[in-house]
């Protein structure tokens, strides 16, 4: 099949199938005589396999190590599940970091009145020399 019905097949774009690719992420298809790509079963597999994986935000180097463990059949289970582990620890470093932020956009926008008035404390915040990481205002 050719790349628009492997990538409509696969639920992905035509684009992203070439840039896995150039990434090497993907094997190159095999070409026709006159040069187009011919994608098989296996190839749709291993799209659809890299799209769940990028759904659940694994990076394209975990991508790749767990391409690598579901192609072989001798693999050991823990080796995938570290792989998985490791990006839980980062998405769950990246949900604290993201309820830091939310918590700090609160803070800030209830001590902005919201009126005619120029006075925002949003402003005043954004421009200190420096927003601490606890979401705490700090001034220098």
């Amino acid at each position: 099949m050719n790349i628009g019905e492997a990538a409509t097949r696969a639920g992905v774009s035509a684009k992203m199938i070439r840039h896995y690719e150039q990434i090497k992420l993907l094997q190159p298809a095999e070409r026709t005589a006159a040069g187009y790509r011919q994608y098989d079963e296996h190839n749709i597999e291993q799209l659809r396999f890299i799209r769940q994986a990028r759904l659940l935000g694994f990076s394209i180097r975990q991508i790749e190590a767990l391409l690598s463990l579901w192609q072989d059949p001798q693999r050991p289970s823990r080796a995938v599940k570290q792989v998985a582990q490791q990006h839980l620890q980062e998405v769950e470093h990246k949900m604290r970091e993201l309820a830091a932020m939310q918590a700090m956009l609160q803070r800030m926008i209830a001590a902005c009145p919201g009126d005619e008035g120029s006075a925002c404390a949003i402003l005043e915040q954004l421009s200190s020399s420096e927003l601490a990481p606890t979401g705490g205002v700090t001034k220098k």
